[in-house]
């Protein structure tokens, strides 16, 4: 990569870490200006347009840069949590915790654009998300107890887990950083919440009779 192309994706990135900075006190998306991006980012608004046509695009390469670091660390925490026990399910639930609050800004803008007010950009981090379950799903596919469950309920209980770790993540963001208690509390009952979908996994089956699908054996 040259130096100008350098400079070019250092800007780039400049823009892109400004929006999640102007979010980081409770703001939508949709609030924030070109100005105030360009201003915070220290470039002139029309080095804006040499990155994006406009704000929902910069919307849209802010999901992709998010998820990307994301799915990283989710594929990387999945493979230290793979066959785990209680302990190392502790374990993998703390250091997500943990995650969450060091890159506060990408989760904070995650929950929150899930249900945003830039069509655009909901549905991107929507997508992102379905994404999310199937590389779990594709993950489940490798543990002894579920290979035998179809593809559907597979995606269904990533799906429970995915939507449960975006829950934690937005109440763990809501704590202070000194409500220790609580934050200890919340990820206990996050362990005991992923065990539960786990036991119920393990013993989920298709029953055919009637129409009935996963009548607990």
């Amino acid at each position: 990569m040259s130096a100008r192309d350098e400079r070019k994706q250092q800007t780039r990135q400049t823009l892109l870490d400004a929006t999640l900075k102007l979010m980081q006190e409770g703001r939508g998306f949709v609030s924030v200006s070109l100005r105030e991006v360009t201003r915070e980012a220290g470039v002139v608004p029309t080095a804006f347009y040499r990155h994006f046509r406009d704000m929902d695009e910069l919307g849209l390469a802010l999901v992709d840069d998010v998820s990307l670091s994301l799915r990283k660390m989710l594929r990387e925490e999945r493979v230290k949590a793979k066959g785990a026990g209680h302990i190392a399910l502790q374990s993998s639930v703390m250091m997500f915790l943990l995650y969450v609050r060091q890159e506060s800004q990408k989760f904070e803008f995650l929950v929150r654009e899930r249900m945003g007010g830039s069509p655009k950009v909901r549905e991107a981090v929507q997508r992102e998300i379905r994404h999310f379950v199937t590389d779990l799903a594709n993950d489940f596919r490798l543990f002894p107890e579920m290979q035998n469950l179809p593809s559907d309920d597979l995606e269904m209980i990533a799906d429970l887990v995915i939507n449960t770790a975006i829950n934690w993540s937005g109440e763990i963001l809501a704590l202070a950083s000194d409500q220790v208690r609580l934050q200890y509390e919340l990820s206990m009952r996050a362990v005991k919440q992923l065990r539960l979908i786990f036991v119920g996994a393990r013993h989920w089956k298709v029953t055919e009779a009637a129409g009935v699908m996963g009548t607990a054996a």
